[in-house]
């Protein structure tokens, strides 16, 4: 497709930007459903319109102030027709008259002598201004502004201590009073269309809008209680039954409802859920988008409040949620401390990419996961912050108890009952001690339970009642009143890792003084270096080295058994794995990849060429990672190659340490789902491992070509890449695994993690199916 003139610019590091809608793209595929998209087309016809409009149209100012635009428009119609008068509404001193045709204009400007009313007119064309998209208007955006990172660390970095800080974070993300006001409009507004419906219904707002733990702009949560409306049905229905007994009143409001359509004792949940979507859409006023969610865990219906910009859905069968959101508010109200941390956590967790998933679904922590393991670990603090739900029960008066869809959620409703804590300790000591306590959890190996506040041996919880039903994961987290559902069931073990590491890196930040005291030279401190994205994410911070883990799996192993080979059974199997990491690099993902000497052990060569350049590194074998030292006249650059040599398949490592030096010079990692799908449009889909390298191997050479130019000068990122084996776990039962660690160049750090976390996940499949594709002919 054709880029229109000056609409599109090409970006330095790949990409495009389109200056008429100002959106940015990753590749050419993408600029072309760009271009084709009706928001782009929109502009471009109505920028057309507003071209046509200058060329016919002339400005004209001289006239009495207060002349009406019916006059200007009577005395150019002697020239023709005129379209449109346009009058300057603010001071009314000038106007711009659209009239037919251009050739209408000549006639007009042709004209030296204009005069109306006695006044000499100026008439003269119309000035032509580059057509620009005017910004949407923002609601709220002085809220918004006050929670943008750049103003947020701002205004913590002026607080006194940590404390302070975290207590300014509530301040800053909870509600305003207007915004409360708004939620509680609109609750009062569904209120009202719903018991027009259901007679009997109620709406019931849940989750953060009301728990204690609102966040400006987050989602309204509301529960449809039908309970009422199905005995209203029954008694309807009941008296229709009976002429005896009809009750006036009960049948007027059932012909007005919607309860003569459907019988809600036996009605599905999903038929139920489309009625309410219909009210949603067609009754309430101001909402729209209206969509019906039915394969959730809990359906839902979601809608959009057009005056309000609030998004939320209804549920109908969520009635453990109402009691999670009364405990969650007396939580809070039992201590002070509970929704700082709260806070704290959850905007900790969303800043280093752990929880929040706007697109639905994903591996993800969301923020009720976030908020119960924080309640935990005040659970478990000595003496503890708050009491476990089975202690909360002991306090239990006989009339307080409550079941829920066969639940036992009994806790007492006024915190005034609940034993005070005897705990001191500060906010900026229980943060840190939050990610001390969670940097070595073993998430997959236990149950964390809050209703006896301890951690379950999987052995243990197995043989407990719920465990059938109870999803075991990567990441166990249960819910403290339905015992069946796990919070975190989602979270992959890749987050789960990631959340350990991410809980490592804090708690040692946690230790320095740049967390405990404030900065005395204006520099970041406190919570606000905590909360910046990826700084605290990996143990080699200082370094500068990202790590990934390639399980050594049966196809790298050998056939023959390891008395076959002696020692070498796994360095074998170490050799292969290196070759499908250099297979991957060079040939799928199209990077340079040279195998180099200088990390780990050193390649056994007899050149006398190799021998002088080792001397030049005074003989010194580097551990995998670390950086050569450098003389003081040498240039300074750790990544200048060093007795390089072409990478072949004959040529593999003995020892059991590889080094690569590569660079990447295409964003061969963006729009590669889109790129595929095209190519799957043109071939059919791979049968095997070695056709589905194949088609990576040809969606990285089209991302390449995309703007149809050479191979840049400098490459896009560089990085070292040293491959190491390692054996932990116990004997006889051996973890054997190659570690890769990624060692970009200093100032590519911050660009170099996009890269990497799209290698965390190709990388690892791409060499075992390049491993599978080499068994795959010896097993025939």
């Amino acid at each position: 497709m054709a880029e229109p003139a000056g609409d599109v610019e090409a970006l330095p590091r790949g990409g495009f930007r389109c200056c008429l809608c100002r959106v940015t793209v990753a590749n050419k595929p993408s600029l072309d459903d760009h271009l084709r998209g009706k928001k782009h087309q929109h502009l471009e016809n109505l920028r057309s319109i507003r071209q046509t409009q200058e060329l016919r149209s002339v400005f004209v100012s001289g006239f009495s102030k207060g002349t009406p635009a019916s006059e200007l428009s009577d005395y150019f119609q002697a020239y023709g027709e005129v379209i449109n008068v346009v009058m300057d509404k603010d001071k009314g001193v000038y106007a711009i008259v659209e009239l037919q045709n251009e050739e209408m204009l000549k006639n007009v400007l042709a004209q030296t002598n204009h005069s109306l009313g006695g006044q000499k007119l100026r008439v003269k064309p119309r000035e032509k201004k580059d057509f620009k998209k005017k910004p949407p208007r923002k609601q709220g955006s002085a809220r918004q502004q006050q929670l943008n990172p750049e103003k947020l660390a701002q205004k913590l970095c002026e607080a006194d201590d940590v404390d302070a800080q975290m207590s300014l974070m509530v301040q800053l993300f909870e509600f305003s009073e207007s915004e409360r006001r708004l939620r509680d409009l609109v609750v009062t507004l569904f209120q009202e269309v719903f018991l027009e419906f259901f007679p009997g219904s109620a709406i019931l707002p849940f989750g953060s809008s009301v728990n204690s733990f609102d966040v400006s702009g987050c989602d309204l949560d509301l529960f449809l209680d039908l309970e009422k409306a199905k005995h209203f049905q029954a008694s309807a229905k009941g008296s229709s039954a009976s002429q005896d007994g009809a009750n006036p009143k009960l049948d007027s409001q059932s012909e007005d409802s919607l309860l003569s359509d459907v019988d809600l004792t036996t009605a599905t949940v999903p038929e139920v859920l489309e009625l309410v979507a219909t009210v949603l859409q067609k009754c309430v006023p101001g909402v729209h988008n209206v969509q019906a969610v039915l394969n959730a865990r809990r359906p839902v219906v979601k809608f959009c409040h057009k005056e309000s910009g609030l998004r939320g859905d209804i549920s109908i069968n969520n009635r453990l949620a109402l009691c999670n959101t009364r405990f969650l508010q007396l939580c809070t109200e039992a201590d002070e401390r509970v929704r700082p941390l709260v806070y704290v956590v959850r905007y900790w967790a969303k800043q280093q990419v752990l929880a929040g998933n706007p697109f639905g679904g994903g591996p993800l922590l969301n923020n009720y996961a976030l908020t119960l393991l924080v309640l935990f670990f005040l659970q478990t603090r000595s003496p503890p912050v708050l009491p476990t739900v089975a202690r909360l029960r002991e306090l239990l008066d006989d009339e307080e108890q409550t079941t829920v869809d066969g639940w036992d959620c009994s806790f007492p409703k006024d915190s005034a009952k609940w034993d005070p804590s005897r705990n001191k300790e500060s906010l900026c000591s229980l943060l840190a001690e939050f990610f001390h306590v969670f940097e070595d959890y073993d998430f997959s190996g236990c149950v964390i339970s809050l209703q006896e506040g301890q951690l379950l041996p999987l052995s243990t919880f197995l043989s407990s009642e719920v465990s059938d039903k109870f999803k075991i994961g990567s990441f166990n987290l249960q819910d403290p009143f339905e015992l069946s559902h796990n919070v975190a069931a989602n979270v992959n073990k890749k987050t789960a890792q990631r959340f350990q590491l991410c809980c490592r890196s804090a708690a040692k930040y946690c230790r320095s003084l740049q967390y405990q005291r404030k900065s005395t030279k204006g520099k970041i401190w406190g919570l606000v270096r905590l909360f910046q994205p990826g700084n605290l994410e990996t143990e080699a911070d200082t370094a500068g080295e990202l790590i990934i883990c390639l399980p050594l799996t049966l196809a790298a192993l050998p056939s023959k058994s390891p008395e076959h080979h002696g020692g070498d059974f796994h360095q074998l199997g170490f050799q292969k794995v290196c070759a499908g990491v250099a297979f991957v690099l060079r040939d799928v993902l199209k990077c340079s990849c040279l195998e180099t000497q200088g990390f780990g052990e050193e390649l056994a060569s007899n050149d006398s060429k190799k021998e002088e350049e080792q001397s030049e590194t005074k003989n010194e074998p580097l551990a995998a990672g670390f950086k050569r030292s450098l003389d003081d006249g040498e240039e300074k650059d750790i990544f200048s190659p060093f007795a390089k040599r072409p990478r072949t398949e004959a040529l593999l490592p003995s020892g059991e340490n590889m080094t690569w030096d590569c660079s990447v010079w295409h964003h061969v990692w963006q729009g590669r789902r889109r790129v595929r799908r095209q190519l799957h449009a043109l071939h059919p889909d791979p049968k095997d491992k070695a056709a589905l390298l194949e088609l990576e191997a040809k969606v990285s050479e089209a991302i390449s070509q995309q703007k149809g130019e050479a191979r840049p000068v400098d490459p896009l990122l560089r990085f070292i890449v040293c491959a190491q084996l390692d054996v932990d776990g116990t004997p006889g039962k051996p973890d054997t695994h190659i570690s890769l660690r990624f060692t970009p160049v200093p100032e590519q750090a911050v660009a170099f993690k996009e890269f990497f976390h799209f290698l965390q996940h190709f990388l690892p499949r791409m060499v075992e199916h390049h491993l599978a594709s080499q068994a795959e002919p010896q097993v025939q």
